[in-house]
């Protein structure tokens, strides 16, 4: 599933995950979104513009993010439109982590080396 589907997805795909992730630590503004998603996944998720303001699209529709007046301009003079995470976005996000940490911790026990 990619951010461009129309359902909400469950389990986040990992570009959906990394999103939400860059909105954690505040609002960001599309391109600020666009940059730090390329470095949290360490480069495996480089989004086109459009495909990055598709997903913010139906996030705003989903109430997973809200716009909010940006500190900045962009190149016209006009506020710059920052993005931020919702209560539900924040919730959706927790979620994904609790699920991948579970992940986490059942491969680490059924991979760990047996006691002996």
């Amino acid at each position: 599933m990619t951010p461009l589907d129309d359902r909400r997805p469950e389990p986040l795909s990992e570009a959906a995950f990394y999103i939400l992730l860059s909105l954690a630590s505040g609002p960001r503004h599309g391109y600020a979104i666009l940059k730090d998603v390329e470095t949290l996944s360490r480069g495996r998720i480089l989004f086109s513009t459009g495909t990055l303001y598709g997903a913010l699209k139906r996030f705003l529709q989903w109430d997973w993010i809200r716009r909010v007046r940006g500190r900045g301009e962009d190149e016209t003079g006009r506020p710059r439109k920052e993005y931020a995470l919702t209560a539900e976005g924040r919730r959706i996000l927790d979620a994904e982590v609790s699920r991948l940490q579970s992940l986490v911790k059942t491969a680490r026990a059924r991979t760990a080396p047996e006691a002996g």
